[in-house]
């Protein structure tokens, strides 16, 4: 079952069927559905290369064998190099064909000439008979090939595409599940098309992480470290940080001081993190990214938010096969790991959620108040006007005084330091929507915030 992706269907048909030969640039993180993505666009004009380890001669020789399959004898010559492969092809072509490379990176590593070879060959217009779409998963290589102002091929893509983790939405339709349990396994599972596939052919999610999470022999079992291999230069750091982050370490100091290094040695591993969207860097509402001292680091990715938190600290207890133990304990843990990923999905639906009135993306909100107390608020944006003000709290629990929880609400909102003239929206985004609406107060339920999120 393939979902989504329908605006990545379009923008690439559009480009590879336009007159003209194009270059294609795609990336984004392991088990997104990268290469399934062009499996939809492929046809029987494309060629398809899926480059590995191997040593360059055999790459290309094995490059030279798939083309053969659309020009009979291609394979026959022995290729020196890539650029004699690339000219021959354009040479031999009598119609234009769609080249895709896979992994690309692969290449790169054997071949470091290989993203100059392909400036020169697009700069002579010597893959006129052919379109080159080049795909990988290292997502800081691919970066600095394509988008460095200093990368060989900087400026000549005619179409980059970085692929991103689908939404909640789209796993409750492929696992057909209700939206109060999508947002619960969408806590484990995150946006992963490729964890989705084993979660249903698992058949349920308690023998999924019975098998697959929990599980030393799991196809999960190992997933954190093959992410890290695809950006090896900082691997050993980025788990460390990620298992920091994980059980409980959420500032700077923190985490510094757990690793015995001056903050500032630790900038670099947390931007490259953050840039890849394993981990998001929360402010206060209101503060400035620049200048607050008032950061949280926290895992942005569901599934290794859950892996870190969950599986690492119990990893000598499913090595010695206690895995019944630790799924115990997890489930005990669930309800508050969930109310967290409830929490930020939320936030995120309030740009697309709440009609009448345009609001910018929303924050977390904590310090003191207008009576010196200290206090949070889960959810916080401005309208594009200035106008308005969305103060919201988010609540994943099973049975609730509402007129209680509305009532806290609107205190909490009257003691904002920063209200100043803003009109007050109040919001509550519960679990279970009651049937009958709430005085002066906007109930979102499951349903409609991942209805929300669907324009993602």
């Amino acid at each position: 079952m393939f979902v989504n992706r329908e605006t990545e269907i379009t923008r690439l048909k559009r480009v590879l069927s336009s007159d003209g030969a194009h270059l294609v640039v795609i990336y984004g993180r392991r088990r997104c559905g990268k290469s399934a993505l062009l499996k939809r666009v492929m046809d029987e004009s494309t060629i398809y290369f899926s480059a590995d380890m191997r040593e360059t001669p055999l790459q290309i020789m094995a490059l030279a064998q798939r083309i053969e399959k659309l020009i009979p004898g291609f394979a026959s010559p022995v290729y020196p190099g890539w650029d004699s492969l690339f000219r021959s092809l354009n040479t031999a072509l009598k119609t234009r064909i769609t080249l895709c490379i896979d992994e690309f990176p692969y290449l790169v590593r054997n071949s470091p000439e290989l993203p100059s070879v392909l400036q020169n060959i697009h700069d002579e217009g010597d893959h006129s008979n052919f379109n080159v779409i080049l795909c990988g998963s290292s997502q800081m290589m691919m970066h600095g090939l394509v988008l460095d102002k200093h990368a060989p091929l900087y400026g000549r893509a005619d179409e980059i595409m970085k692929i991103q983790p689908m939404t909640a939405v789209h796993l409750k339709k492929f696992l057909g599940l209700s939206s109060v349990g999508a947002v619960a396994e969408y806590g484990v599972w995150g946006g992963v098309p490729r964890y989705w596939e084993i979660r249903k052919d698992s058949g349920s999610f308690d023998e999924t992480l019975r098998h697959h999470v929990v599980n030393q022999y799991g196809l999960l079992a190992d997933e954190p470290e093959r992410l890290f291999s695809d950006e090896i230069r900082t691997s050993v750091q980025a788990f460390t940080l990620l298992s920091l982050i994980g059980s409980g370490c959420h500032r700077l100091s923190e985490l510094a001081a757990r690793l015995e290094k001056p903050s500032t040695h630790l900038s670099g591993a947390l931007a490259f993190l953050t840039e890849l969207k394993y981990i998001r860097r929360e402010i206060p509402f209101g503060e400035s990214l620049r200048s607050t001292k008032r950061s949280l680091y926290k895992i942005d990715d569901p599934f290794l938010n859950f892996w870190f938190t969950f599986i690492v600290p119990e990893k000598s207890r499913i090595d010695l096969g206690l895995t019944a133990q630790v799924i115990k304990e997890i489930k005990k843990k669930m309800p508050i790991y969930t109310s967290a990923i409830w929490e930020e999905l939320c936030r995120q639906s309030v740009p697309f959620l709440i009609r009448g009135k345009e609001f910018n993306p929303a924050s977390r909100w904590w310090g003191k108040g207008i009576d010196c107390t200290p206090m949070e608020i889960d959810v916080v944006a401005e309208s594009t006007d200035k106008k308005e003000l969305a103060v919201g709290e988010a609540k994943w629990s099973e049975n609730q005084d509402l007129n209680k929880e509305a009532d806290d609400l609107k205190r909490k909102a009257a003691n904002l330091p920063f209200i100043g003239r803003h009109k007050i929206v109040p919001v509550l985004f519960v679990k279970h929507k009651p049937s009958v609406s709430l005085s002066g107060v906007l109930v979102f339920g499951p349903d409609e915030v991942l209805n929300a999120l669907n324009v993602m």
